[in-house]
């Protein structure tokens, strides 16, 4: 029992790790047009609460430039 406790805290540990490697403006990026769109700034927070300070030439994407402000 006890290595079953180790591995679903292993499991949460990860998952964890991977919500924070999401906000990498490549993972981001999902659709590879060098531009995050507010749906895909959605799966972060914290990126989706400062998206419109964000988003200076206000068109609705964040570019590298932008996004490296955040």
């Amino acid at each position: 029992m006890n290595t079953l406790k180790k591995a679903v805290a292993l499991i949460a540990l990860a998952s964890s790790s991977a919500a924070f490697a999401a906000t990498n403006f490549d993972t981001l990026d999902v659709d590879g047009n060098g531009a995050i769109s507010q749906s895909e700034a959605s799966v972060d927070s914290a990126l989706l609460s400062q998206f419109k300070i964000l988003d200076t030439d206000g068109n609705g994407e964040l570019s590298k430039e932008e996004f490296a402000k955040a």
